[in-house]
């Protein structure tokens, strides 16, 4: 099937024809048919399936044009990277048609946002909580949504929207469509749809867990961080194909480490992105990496939904995720539209585990390779990867009742009360020699 197939308007054609797709994804022909027919759907498929056009096509293919210029589409997203590239979709779908599309996220001037949005918009693109401050605000009325998207709803309940995602949900007008994207169909995505949603239908373009085909896996097994750190400027040395890698790491401590490591070895090619630096210096950073300024980008998992960058060539696993899931949304940023793709996965024997995990989901065990020769095994570890020494506490002997200890003990003789008549008298006179009297006011 091709998209002149499906029953888009011509301007949606133009803008496909000038983008040069002309096939959808099983995604995009699977979801198509039932947003056109105003079911709420349920869409799961795996990261670089295609999930954002498969949903803004139809969305846009009815949107119907209206001169209040309030938002009849909301997609809700959990990062801003994603905010701004779902954003960027709309306008390139929306070349000609007359679309006011906003995208919206925390980090910046709420009353800058809040005064774009007031000036009119079709398409309101927004993170949770920021969608939230409009809300509270009343900066923006949300009378006229006539279609829900909810994106990455896994990522986004996994960050800790689940009660902003509430909020927005009892403020919407029940009369709309609801559509829902997730990459994995969690106990707390069920619960959202049982709770808010009307029989959706579920559209799967894949099981879950399956790699796609055009992404070739392997793994070397390393014995600890700096060793990772040699194998990776050994790979990039000895293949200049790898010209675009996207590193994934667990930390925000581990990855400003590791990028302090590469740049004396590829200086002013490596850029790294989490959740600690500012907002335009992420923006800058995916912009150098997406122009080919930059070889190498080291990311945590916070991107790793956000992030739709052409043409990456390899994903470097730095270390394995504990969620198996997570393995499948890292290595689905490369291989994207039909293209072939690499990842790699170092494994230290701690590891081994979270790897045993990962195939268990894919069914499929991950081709092992030697390690490069020359490569240089250091003896150096981290302080995580040193061996843990657990010393047993001696036992505490608790002392027996007769031999005293505990809560009692007998007071010293001059704190002890005694219950006996005093002689103030006689005390008066032991003191000076003789009773002291009060004498009478002359």
């Amino acid at each position: 099937m091709t998209f002149d197939e499906l029953n888009l308007n011509k301007p949606l054609l133009n803008a496909l024809n000038d983008l040069g797709y002309t096939t959808p994804t099983p995604i995009q022909e699977k979801v198509f048919s039932v947003v056109m027919s105003g079911r709420d759907v349920c869409g799961i498929a795996q990261t670089g399936t295609g999930k954002t056009f498969a949903y803004l096509l139809p969305c846009l293919r009815q949107f119907q044009f209206s001169k209040e210029k309030l938002p009849q589409i909301l997609i809700i997203v959990p990062t801003r990277e994603l905010v701004v590239q779902v954003v960027e979709a709309v306008k390139k779908l929306t070349t000609y048609q007359s679309v006011v599309t906003v995208g919206v996220y925390g980090g910046v001037n709420l009353k800058t946002q809040a005064a774009e949005v007031q000036q009119g918009v079709d398409v309101l693109v927004a993170t949770p909580g920021r969608l939230v401050d409009l809300l509270t605000g009343k900066f923006v009325k949300m009378k006229a949504i006539k279609k829900l998207v909810i994106d990455e709803v896994d990522e986004m309940l996994n960050l800790g929207f689940r009660a902003q995602l509430t909020t927005i949900l009892d403020l919407l007008p029940p009369k709309r469509q609801n559509l829902l994207f997730s990459a994995t169909l969690t106990d707390d995505v069920e619960a959202l749809l049982d709770t808010y949603f009307n029989s959706p239908v579920r559209v799967e373009a894949a099981p879950v867990g399956t790699p796609l085909d055009n992404i070739t896996q392997s793994v070397y097994n390393v014995p600890n961080f700096y060793t990772k750190v040699n194998l990776l400027e050994r790979l990039l040395n000895l293949h200049p194909e790898m010209n675009r890698v996207l590193v994934f790491i667990a930390t925000k401590e581990l990855a400003d480490r590791l990028y302090d490591e590469l740049t004396c070895e590829l200086p002013d090619q490596v850029g790294v992105m989490h959740s600690n630096k500012s907002q335009n210096y992420r923006f800058e950073t995916v912009n150098r990496f997406q122009a080919g300024t930059y070889r190498v980008l080291i990311a945590t998992d916070i991107i790793a939904r956000g992030l739709d960058i052409a043409d990456v060539s390899h994903v470097i696993n730095f270390d394995t995720p504990d969620e198996p899931e997570t393995y499948i949304h890292r290595i689905g940023r490369t291989g994207r539209a039909d293209r072939k793709g690499e990842a790699i996965a170092f494994v230290s024997e701690r590891e081994s585990e979270n790897l045993a995990a990962i195939e268990a989901l894919m069914n499929y065990p991950i081709p092992v390779l030697s390690l490069p020769e020359r490569l240089i095994i250091s003896d150096e570890l981290l302080d995580e990867e040193k061996p843990q020494i657990h010393m047993k506490a001696p036992p505490v002997r608790q002392p027996r009742p007769d031999e005293g200890g505990g809560a009692f003990h007998e007071k010293i003789d001059k704190n002890k009360k005694v219950n006996v008549r005093r002689d103030h008298a006689a005390e008066k006179r032991a003191k000076y020699g003789r009773p002291i009297k009060r004498s009478g006011k002359k």
